[in-house]
């Protein structure tokens, strides 16, 4: 008995295996950003066997004080991915995961909107999509591509699919920095360092007003993307999460919301992945 199951044990793993993408690091030289920006882009098996191919895109966004390296190392991201590809529960599809960040936050500029020396969200539409989708054969269009992040990484997806509604088929934010009205981050007597301002950005690209003042026909192209909110219980940023569904709700914008047991750490946000892949890849099936 012992012996059938170390075989089929194996038998499990080589096929894993056999089947196993690849992360490869890359750059590029921004103009908007003055600086070099490096990324890692997660491939998936066969991916250099069939040049003609082109796959659906999500862009996987990491949290303050964290770089592009943080979904390979602490989330295990190309693990998981390989296990929900090689289940059929994930669609093959490419990962990028940009850096927005640095651990010295008082002195490292961290944020993916625009604010005084930093216009990240203009490179992020204008440089880093176009260059990464041409480069490693995106489909390249709304209904395949999507967006998703912790903390910073989950307010910077909601904001972006608020904003842009037109490129993503759909957003998974994950114990999201959503506002910081109430100085959830940062605190309220700060000095004026690159901490103050990505708070500063956070604060004035709050998703939760742009639901208080989106018009008709924005509330309307807001209905074109799948929304998914995902925060544990004790999480400090629970709240954020809770009011913006509430918001989405009152206006008509169907959403949804998972409150699961635990705070804001890797283990959360390792579980979190095992479901944001799939919620994607349902968009991207249905071409």
């Amino acid at each position: 008995m012992k012996r059938t199951i170390l075989i089929c044990a194996l038998l499990v793993t080589s096929l894993f295996q056999a089947n196993a993408g690849k992360i490869v690091t890359d750059s590029l030289q921004s103009k908007i950003l003055d600086s070099k920006v490096i990324y890692n882009v997660y491939l998936p098996n066969g991916f250099n066997e069939n040049p003609e191919r082109k796959y659906p895109v999500v862009y996987l966004l990491h949290g303050l004080s964290d770089t592009y390296t943080a979904w390979q190392v602490r989330g295990n991201m190309q693990i998981v991915t390989d296990e929900l590809i090689a289940s059929g529960e994930a669609a093959e599809m490419i990962i990028v995961m940009p850096n927005a960040g640095g651990p010295d936050t008082h002195n490292m500029w961290n944020g993916y909107f625009n604010m005084p020396g930093w216009n990240y969200e203009d490179f992020f539409f204008q440089e880093l999509i176009p260059t990464v989708e041409q480069k490693y054969r995106a489909i390249g269009n709304k209904a395949n591509r999507a967006v998703m992040g912790l903390s910073m990484g989950g307010g910077g997806s909601t904001v972006y699919c608020q904003r842009h509604p037109e490129m993503f088929s759909s957003c998974y934010a994950m114990s999201a920095w959503l506002d910081n009205e109430s100085g959830e981050v940062g605190g309220k007597n700060q000095k004026k360092d690159k901490l103050f301002y990505v708070c500063q950005a956070v604060r004035e690209h709050s998703a939760l007003d742009f639901i208080d003042n989106a018009d008709d026909a924005t509330k309307e192209q807001l209905r074109t993307v799948r929304w998914f909110f995902d925060c544990g219980d004790d999480d400090f940023l629970l709240e954020l999460s809770v009011n913006l569904h509430m918001k989405m709700r009152k206006a008509g914008i169907k959403d949804e919301l998972r409150v699961r047991n635990g705070v804001h750490n890797w283990e959360y946000w390792h579980l979190a992945l095992r479901m944001a892949l799939p919620f994607a890849s349902r968009d991207f099936a249905r071409q």
